[in-house]
């Protein structure tokens, strides 16, 4: 089954996407951008993709999604990232674009 990491620092959050995506995914979840450094640095397949929250403690989405465009393995730079936030203005999405992430989705989620 197809992996997708889920990084949100509210727990509501993660549960609810997990809700919404544990039918077709295998999902992990991180709470702050260093623990979804961390499981990307211990996991050792591909990801389907990352969703990552822009406001988190210990380090927000752009910094973990340049962190993890640096990572020395082969998925690092193909592995979709998609921005989740409630900031949905535009400079908000090129903020998430010139970190490296993929797609910008204004919260609340509607799958």
């Amino acid at each position: 089954m197809q992996k997708i990491l889920v990084v949100d620092d509210a727990a509501v959050n993660r549960e609810m996407l997990r809700e919404m995506l544990e039918d077709n995914y295998e999902i992990e979840m991180a709470e702050n951008g260093q623990q979804a450094l961390r499981k990307l640095l211990e996991y050792k397949g591909v990801l389907t993709a990352v969703l990552l929250d822009l406001q988190m403690p210990e380090m927000d989405g752009c910094q973990a999604t340049e962190a993890i465009r640096r990572l020395d393995r082969p998925d690092a730079r193909s592995t979709p990232i998609i921005a989740l936030t409630a900031n949905a203005f535009a400079e908000d999405i090129n903020r998430t674009a010139q970190a490296g992430m993929d797609a910008h989705l204004a919260k609340p989620i509607n799958i």
